[in-house]
């Protein structure tokens, strides 16, 4: 009996004489063995399983002996710097009145404290939970786009946390004189593996990727409204996570083309300038 052609399987997108029930779950094309590779979210085809430009790439014995830091040394030396600060800011109090996001300081034209600011932190609960929260979403995404990128993101998502939590003291409705935290920045990290993981959400590892982080994120989002007595800038939070998922769509839209490692970085670049943009008219 001759096979109808809504039961003829597709053909792989190199091997045309292959026939193949397997798909790439990042573009869709369809994949024989030979040209399918294992990802951590589903299967892709070898264009989309290649090493994004930028990336930084390593060999196995690499792997085992320099370990996380040699994989992701842009994540490492910014939990190292917040650390050096932190005890900087211990032993001279002088460091958080230099560094410390003080709105009317801001106000007056002290913009650099957008930034300044994500280095310091209020106590050792603080910068234990923000710094685990770097550790975990920091050397996936570095490993991913690379370190000039990464590191890109998170000074522009500081940047943008910090001009959302002035803004409401520059239009004078509401809002905290002052903060300190690197929480927009690593809001920043959750926008950008958020928007790059909801790419896969087509396979039911995607998806359910997707849904972890979506309850991650609601619970985070809702601790101001939990615990109140905290004093969280929740403003700060909102704004680095709207700033890492607009770099993680521009990066999607670069993609793979020439120079696309310069062109990330340049995203994130961008985004944190208009975060300052906004708080000089504001």
């Amino acid at each position: 009996m001759p096979v109808s052609a809504e039961t003829t399987l597709p053909t792989c997108y190199r091997h045309a004489d292959r026939e193949t029930r397997l798909s790439c779950s990042a573009c869709g094309r369809p994949t024989c063995v030979d040209c399918v590779r294992s990802a951590a979210v589903g299967q892709k085809c070898l264009e989309c399983a290649a090493p994004e430009p930028g990336a930084r790439v390593i060999d196995a014995r690499q792997a085992v002996q320099g370990g996380l830091r040699q994989l992701a040394p842009v994540t490492f030396w910014l939990i190292a710097a917040c650390a050096a600060v932190f005890v900087a800011d211990i032993a001279l109090p002088a460091v958080r009145d230099l560094g410390a996001q003080s709105n009317a300081a801001v106000a007056d034209g002290q913009v650099w404290r957008l930034l300044t600011a994500a280095f310091l932190h209020g106590g050792f609960l603080h910068i234990g939970f923000n710094m685990y929260a770097l550790y975990l979403f920091g050397p996936g995404l570095e490993r991913q786009v690379g370190g000039p990128a990464f590191l890109a993101l998170y000074l522009g998502s500081a940047a943008a946390g910090g001009a959302a939590f002035y803004l409401p003291y520059a239009l004078e409705v509401g809002g905290l004189g002052s903060a300190v935290g690197a929480s927009g920045a690593v809001f920043g990290l959750f926008g950008a593996t958020l928007a790059l993981a909801y790419r896969n959400r087509a396979s039911a590892a995607g998806a359910a990727g997707v849904r972890q982080l979506l309850t991650l994120l609601g619970l985070n989002l809702a601790l101001p409204l939990i615990a109140p007595g905290l004093n969280i800038a929740w403003q700060a939070h909102v704004g680095g996570l709207v700033a890492g998922v607009l770099i993680a769509a521009a990066w999607s839209l670069i993609g793979r083309r020439p120079r696309a490692g310069a062109l990330r970085a340049a995203a994130g670049v961008a985004v944190g300038l208009a975060a300052l943009a906004v708080v000089l008219v504001a």
